[in-house]
């Protein structure tokens, strides 16, 4: 019997902010390696999530959230997304089937004519919606673009993701294995560890601050008796926004590193320290140059 053959590639995942693509794709890898929170634009970087079965390796792209700019981070993060689309075999199409067709949709929807890419409909949050609801909704969206495949899914339960998975094998071509079957991520440690300190800071902060965060890490290192230290700088564009991450007595900033370790020790596998420090950087979201320094460089 001839040994079926192996097939690899990559695949974006767009949609507009806050659909449940971090979710999706934390779901498919089995571990968390993109940052969820419930406030809109979490992820600002291309997450390379790597997926491997038997017969298949699946990198996929989690970009940013597709959004109307309000500065040139968000610029950057919206030209981020769009490029990523030429570089992949397949683009899946996230949307909230809970919220229905929205304006957001239909903007991404007019981006994804001008590709070749086979785009697939993800219809995320089915958990949310009555069966007879995703009929008529799925007609609607067959109106927007010449879908390659519809595929209900709730990526928070994992229902129909497997069928997803094997869907998105009929679009990869006869490849190598990039990765090591085990490895989940190309992204550096220090990256994801900086993800993971920024994405409890948004879930513990109020609106005027999550978004003019960014988080550093300055030095990481195994230390002689195993523990791996790591010393992490929080960008902050105001002195208010210092005082309400470091909070009454430290007590927030504190709260960020105990929860933020406890899930940089699952990802290392090991006990850590950590030094957390805020600074201020002002009107950062705009100076071209601080972000290059933080790694949101021109695409």
């Amino acid at each position: 019997m001839k040994k079926q053959a192996f097939k690899s590639g990559f695949v974006a995942i767009v949609g507009r902010p806050n659909v449940g693509k971090s979710t999706l794709m934390n779901q498919v890898i089995g571990q968390k390696i993109a940052i969820m929170s419930d406030k809109p634009q979490t992820t600002r970087n291309k997450i390379h999530g790597v997926y491997t079965s038997e017969d298949k390796q699946i990198v996929f792209l989690d970009t940013p959230g597709i959004h109307k700019r309000q500065s040139k981070l968000g610029d950057y993060m919206n030209q981020t997304a769009l490029n990523t689309l030429g570089e992949v075999e397949a683009a899946l199409f996230l949307i909230d089937a809970s919220e229905g067709m929205g304006g957001g949709d239909r903007y991404i929807a007019e981006q994804l004519k001008n590709i070749r890419t086979p785009v697939i409909l993800v219809m995320n949050k089915i958990d949310k919606i009555e069966p007879e609801a995703l009929l008529p909704l799925i007609e609607e969206y067959r109106k927007l673009h010449d879908f390659a495949e519809i595929v209900p899914v709730s990526a928070k339960l994992g229902s129909n993701v497997s069928t997803l998975l094997e869907q998105l094998g009929n679009y990869l071509p006869e490849g190598p294995q990039y990765y090591p079957e085990d490895q989940i991520t190309d992204h550096p440690e220090q990256f994801v560890c900086a993800e993971l300190i920024r994405e409890k800071i948004l879930q513990m902060t109020r609106e005027e601050v999550p978004h003019s965060i960014a988080v550093t890490i300055e030095d990481m290192k195994v230390q002689d008796n195993g523990v791996v230290y790591i010393s992490a700088v929080i960008f902050v564009e105001r002195d208010s926004q210092k005082g309400i991450i470091i909070g009454k007595q430290g007590a927030l900033l504190k709260e960020v590193g105990k929860r933020a370790r406890t899930d940089i020790q699952n990802l290392l596998g090991s006990k850590i320290f950590m030094d957390l420090w805020v600074k201020v950087k002002k009107d950062w979201r705009n100076q071209d140059r601080v972000l290059r320094d933080l790694g949101f460089g021109r695409e």
